[in-house]
């Protein structure tokens, strides 16, 4: 399959199977993808995602040429129909890490914005070409870019088309980790497992926090605050945790 799907360890495993082609996304890939995505958030067995994309060449770099640009181009479908790959759905607190190998373009750089922790090898490098060809980085980008880093450098990235190595985007606050390509699958990896072994409504609380609060007038977020963070206290994880902690037991 063009998008490879399996869970270990309560972590869902969702990579790009297309090296041949730099894992560009056909119409059949990006409707797998959305799958994959709405598969591990309603798998009460997932705790976290691992996305990466097979190959040594590249992560991904974006909708197939020859077959997904022109579909979108012609109208034979709208591009809400991608929302799922890009994770644009309400609802989706899953934390995703992604491993950033080779090329990360286009819609491939869309749905790196996605991810909540992002490791990319020391040689990777980063594109949005799309002003270049005629049209615009519609995958999330328009509106996540400019949340996540500051308005001239997302603007930079988006208007010039540039491509950008790895420590330049570390730079910008769009990594988390760059490591050399051999420590990269490991150390996404290891970012994977720690989050899989944090409480579960937790970590989903935190997540749903960090997408929908920061919007809102002080007032409005601080009682959704106290919303959320009524949820969390009150779970069976955190009850175990504290009595865990009074007792000065290891976590389990």
């Amino acid at each position: 399959m063009s998008i490879a799907y399996e869970v270990k360890d309560a972590i869902a495993h969702i990579r790009f199977n297309r090296p041949e082609k730099l894992n560009a996304l056909t119409l059949a890939m990006y409707e797998d993808l959305g799958v994959a995505f709405r598969r591990a958030n309603e798998d009460s067995e997932v705790r976290v995602i691992l996305l990466g994309g097979n190959g040594d060449r590249a992560f991904c770099v974006g909708a197939d040429l020859e077959e997904s640009i022109p579909a979108l181009a012609e109208g034979r479908f709208d591009i809400s129909e991608w929302d799922g790959a890009h994770i644009k759905q309400p609802g989706f607190y899953k934390p995703v890490v992604a491993a950033i190998n080779g090329m990360c373009m286009g819609g491939g750089f869309e749905i790196m914005l996605a991810a909540d922790i992002r490791v990319a090898a020391d040689t990777a490098v980063f594109a949005l070409p799309e002003a270049s060809l005629g049209f615009v980085p519609a995958g999330g980008t328009l509106v996540r870019l400019v949340r996540q880093i500051p308005f001239a450098w997302a603007m930079e990235l988006m208007l010039t088309s540039e491509r950008f190595s790895a420590s330049r985007l570390a730079e910008m606050g769009l990594l988390n980790r760059v490591v050399p390509f051999a420590q990269l699958e490991s150390v996404a990896l290891s970012y994977a497992r720690a989050i899989a072994e944090k409480g579960q409504v937790a970590v989903s609380v935190i997540k749903e926090a960090a997408l929908t609060l920061g919007h809102l007038p002080l007032d409005e977020a601080f009682r959704r605050e106290a919303i959320l963070g009524q949820r969390a206290f009150t779970c069976d994880a955190a009850r175990e945790g504290l009595q865990r902690f009074m007792a000065r037991r290891p976590a389990r």
